[in-house]
C-alpha cells in the first residue's frame, strides 16, 4: 500500500494537480475525507502558498494530513505539532530548503528539487510518519 500512496500523488502530479492536490489526494482515505474535498481544501497551496514565497505545497500537504491523522489519534496539540515539525525537518534535512522559490533555484540558478521530486519526498516522508502513529 505504501507505494502506491506515492506513485499515486506522483500520478496525481502529472496530471495536473498542484503539488498539494497531488500528495493530499493520494492521502485522503487516510483522514477520511473524499477526493474532490481535500483537492479544493489544497488548492491555494500550491506554487509556495501562490507566489513561491511560502513553504512547498507538498510539505504543507503532508503536514495538513498528519495533523489531521494526530488529532483523529487523539494525540495532544504539542504531539502534534512535533510529528509536524519532524516532517518538516526531515523534508529539510533531505532538501536543504522548505520554502518553495528555493527549492526552484528562482534567485540562486540551482535547483535543489523540482516540483515532482518534491511530491515524492514529502509523499514517502508522510507514509513513513503515519506509519509510526
Amino acid at each position: 500500500m505504501e507505494n502506491s500512496r506515492i506513485e499515486k500523488a506522483g500520478e496525481n502530479h502529472y496530471n495536473g494537480y498542484n503539488c498539494a492536490q497531488a500528495l493530499a489526494c493520494a492521502f485522503s482515505d487516510e483522514v477520511g475525507l473524499d477526493e474532490k474535498t481535500i483537492f479544493n481544501l489544497t488548492s491555494g497551496l500550491g506554487v509556495g502558498m501562490g507566489n513561491m514565497e511560502g513553504s512547498c505545497g507538498a510539505v504543507s500537504a503532508a503536514v495538513m494530513i498528519a495533523g489531521m491523522k494526530a488529532q483523529q489519534a487523539g494525540l495532544s496539540k504539542k504531539d502534534s505539532f512535533k510529528l509536524c515539525s519532524s516532517i518538516t525537518k526531515e523534508f529539510m534535512e533531505k532538501n536543504k530548503s522548505v520554502v518553495c522559490k528555493e527549492l526552484k533555484g528562482i534567485q540562486t540558478g540551482t535547483v535543489l528539487r523540482d516540483c515532482h521530486g518534491c511530491v515524492l519526498d514529502a509523499a514517502q516522508i508522510l507514509e513513513n510518519t503515519i506509519s509510526k502513529m
